[in-house]
C-alpha cells in the first residue's frame, strides 16, 4: 500500500516505537500494525543504540533557530576554517601568479628563439651551420 510518497515520521514518534521494540514488542507485528518497512525499523533502533534519542532526529541539516548564537565550539571551528582556507587561497594566487611570471619568461625565451633562426630557404638549401667535415 503504497502512495509514491516518502512518509516522514517525527522524532518523538521514531523513539515512542524504538522504545516498543526494546521493550519486546514483536517488530515484524509492529511493522504490520504501523505499515513501516522493518528494515526501517531496525535502522531506527541502529540509529539509537548509536547516538541516542539525537540519532533519530530528521535527515538533513539542523534548522537554524532565530536569536539562537551558535555553539562556541562550532562557531570557533568555522572561524579556524576560515583562516585556513583563507592562507590556502592567499598560498594558491601566490603560485598561479608565480607560474604566469614563468610562463611569460618562457614564451618571451620561445619567441627571441624563433626569430634568432635563420629560415629555411627551401629544399637543398645548405644547413644554418656549417658541416664539421672537411
Amino acid at each position: 500500500m503504497s502512495t509514491g510518497k516518502r512518509r516522514i515520521f517525527e522524532p518523538a514518534f521514531k523513539l515512542l516505537i524504538v522504545q516498543r521494540l526494546m521493550a519486546g514488542e514483536n517488530a515484524k507485528a509492529l511493522s504490520r500494525e504501523l505499515q513501516i518497512r522493518p528494515g526501517t525499523l531496525s535502522k531506527w533502533c541502529a540509529h539509537f543504540q548509536r547516538n541516542g534519542a539525537e540519532g533519530l532526529r530528521r535527515a538533513g541539516r539542523p534548522h537554524k533557530i532565530p536569536g539562537v548564537p551558535l555553539d562556541p565550539v562550532v562557531k570557533a571551528m568555522r572561524v579556524k576554517d576560515l583562516v585556513t582556507a583563507r592562507k590556502r587561497i592567499t598560498e594558491l594566487e601566490r603560485k598561479v601568479g608565480q607560474q604566469q611570471v614563468e610562463l611569460d619568461f618562457f614564451q618571451k625565451a620561445l619567441r627571441q628563439v624563433g626569430q634568432a633562426r635563420r629560415p629555411n630557404d627551401g629544399p637543398g638549401v645548405p644547413a644554418s651551420t656549417p658541416s664539421s667535415r672537411r
